[in-house]
């Protein structure tokens, strides 16, 4: 997995929800990025999953998972909201 800024995580957003449609849900807050965010519902897109993860006290890393098939975990949590 690659590790990606904050300012790039929020552009990738950014350009998702605001140019190609989509939908975004956070799953998680985070304390010093983005926590844990989905972004799903843009047509013939994949659906984006970003993570926040610690690197140490100062700072965190960002995860990005594409997914092809929204998995049925992430759908649960889009129906409940």
């Amino acid at each position: 997995m690659n590790n990606y800024r904050l300012q790039d995580c929020e552009s990738l957003i950014e350009r998702y929800v605001n140019d190609l449609g989509g939908d975004i849900l956070t799953i998680e807050e985070g304390c010093l990025g983005l926590g844990t965010i989905l972004l799903y519902g843009a047509p013939g897109k994949k659906t984006i999953l970003i993570h926040e993860y610690f690197i140490n006290a100062w700072s965190s890393g960002h995860n990005i998972k594409m997914f092809n098939k929204l998995p049925k975990k992430y759908q649960t949590l889009i129906d409940n909201n």
